[in-house]
């Protein structure tokens, strides 16, 4: 999408339109003229450290504004993990049938479908905090109509909305989490939005085993509640504020995120210059994404998703109760089993994430979902033939939670974390809005056929989620670029020198 830009008064007042390569109104920087005292310059510039933070500084300001973002991200668990514990109630209640409720599970995703194709021009017209509190109240809409349902009809909206609302979170909560945050933590700090939303979708599972359908739908809207309540504490991305030509609210975002005592000239001025270079830029179009300087990172962008939704997390997490019994093991163990190791894992890999880079992660992580859906494999081969039974429910919960595991410390979050690194500001938005269908659509794919893939070969659906995972270590170790300790700036310069 090309720079947003807004007359003086609308500046001023807040409103925005966009525009197509128009120019930003004023510049990012306008320096006092004047003369600052050079030691006393340079003595803070020796207190700034790698993270971008003076002695004085404090990341208190970064740590809350990905806090409160990232309650975004717990909503969107929580959506993903609703349909699980609560089939057996809303059949039963409302009388759905076994295929309605099919439909139920998976028009989340039809949502989210819509809300991705839109997420990016919302993010980028209305800026991101904005979009996230439009996405919070729809999500309590949505749930709302889902408590008072007394029909199929009441509960398909209420689903549609919170996909609709998922749709443009799982966009616009990476992205605003690293536009705002130090480059030598971004990696960090952004896989608290996998995190999160494992978090989400484990309290569903577990809350859902204690409660009625209807009463977990305010484990879904306390998110949204705390999403819209913290929103105003914390600034707006400072590189949105300086692609739209907001220059005090810029400065003053950027100098609150960094800390009152940090000198943040170099930091600001490499943001505006950047930006300045974009704006001779066209505004973005399909077309856009075959040119060169644009298709290694959209080849990046979306062979990550496309690899993540192959694997099968998806049809694992839809039917895990199901593959458990289906193996002879307890499905509501074997799932509170799933939701006890997601959290700590995708901690884990946030601690790993900006140590050992996002190559190594994501072919560790594919390494790891390789084996398990082996072991998974393997498992259900022998039951169909018969051959050491006693082996098979150990087997089977070993590959599922292995599988589980590694997707969590790396094919989960990484994905994402890129996404929200490789594309240029006029990029961002066309580009992150495309990657994020293709997430979803591949969420659909595998959501709705995995059961009629289990009716043909239980061991060949996760011998060819096991291929898939192969498949991903050969597209990482190929094409996927290290962005570990760079800032944005500085990963577009790398992907446009291997153009």
């Amino acid at each position: 999408m090309g720079i947003v830009r807004s007359a003086d008064d609308d500046v001023e007042s807040g409103v925005v339109g966009a525009g197509g390569g128009g120019e930003v109104t004023a510049p990012l920087l306008l320096r006092d003229d004047r003369k600052e005292d050079a030691d006393a310059k340079i003595q803070v510039e020796e207190e700034v450290d790698s993270c971008g933070r003076g002695r004085g500084g404090s990341l208190s300001m970064v740590l809350l504004s990905t806090a409160v973002a990232v309650c975004g991200s717990f909503e969107f668990g929580t959506c993903v993990g609703y349909s699980a514990p609560t089939q057996s109630g809303i059949v039963d209640e409302v009388g759905l049938s076994i295929s309605g409720f099919a439909i139920f599970g998976s028009i989340l995703t039809i949502g989210a479908m819509i809300g991705a194709v839109t997420s990016g021009r919302l993010a980028d017209f209305l800026g991101r905090k904005m979009t996230m509190r439009i996405s919070a109240t729809i999500c309590i809409f949505g749930w709302l109509f889902i408590h008072f349902a007394k029909g199929a009809t009441m509960l398909y909206f209420g689903r549609t909305m919170l996909g609709y609302s998922t749709g443009i979170l799982s966009y616009v909560v990476p992205v605003f989490v690293a536009e705002i945050a130090p480059k030598d933590l971004r990696g960090g700090l952004a896989t608290s939005n996998q995190l999160l939303i494992c978090s989400g979708s484990s309290a569903t599972y577990i809350v859902g085993a204690l409660v009625a359908w209807r009463n977990l739908v305010f484990v879904g809207i306390m998110p949204c509640l705390l999403l819209l309540a913290g929103l105003p504490f914390i600034p707006e991305s400072p590189r949105w504020l300086a692609n739209v030509g907001r220059e005090k609210e810029f400065r003053t975002s950027l100098q609150k995120l960094r800390g009152e005592n940090v000198d943040t000239s170099e930091e600001a001025i490499e943001i505006k210059e950047y930006i300045e270079s974009l704006q001779t830029f066209p505004k973005a179009r399909i077309q856009d994404f075959f040119l060169s300087k644009n298709i290694y990172a959209v080849t990046v962008g979306v062979g990550l998703m496309i690899f993540q939704q192959l694997g099968g997390i998806n049809g694992v997490g839809f039917y895990a109760s199901s593959i458990f019994t289906s193996a002879g093991f307890s499905g509501k163990l074997g799932t509170i089993l799933i939701g006890i190791i997601q959290i700590p894992i995708t901690l884990f890999g946030a601690i790993l994430m900006d140590r050992s880079g996002r190559r190594v992660l994501l072919m560790v992580s594919a390494s790891g979902t390789f084996l398990g859906c082996f072991m998974t494999g393997i498992s259900f081969y022998l039951k169909a033939h018969g051959l050491f039974p006693e082996w098979v429910p150990a087997l089977a919960l070993s590959g599922i939670l292995v599988y589980i595991g590694a997707y969590s410390i790396g094919m989960g979050p990484v994905p994402w974390v890129v996404m929200s690194e490789i594309f240029s500001i006029n990029m961002k938005a066309t580009g992150g809005s495309l990657v994020t269908l293709v997430s979803w659509l591949g969420s659909f794919a595998i959501s709705y056929s995995f059961s009629f893939l289990m009716d043909w070969s239980s061991a060949g659906t996760f011998f060819m989620f096991s291929a898939a995972s192969l498949a991903t270590i050969l597209f990482v170790a190929r094409l996927v670029p290290e962005t570990k300790g760079r800032t944005l700036e500085e990963i577009q310069d790398t992907l446009n020198s291997r153009r």
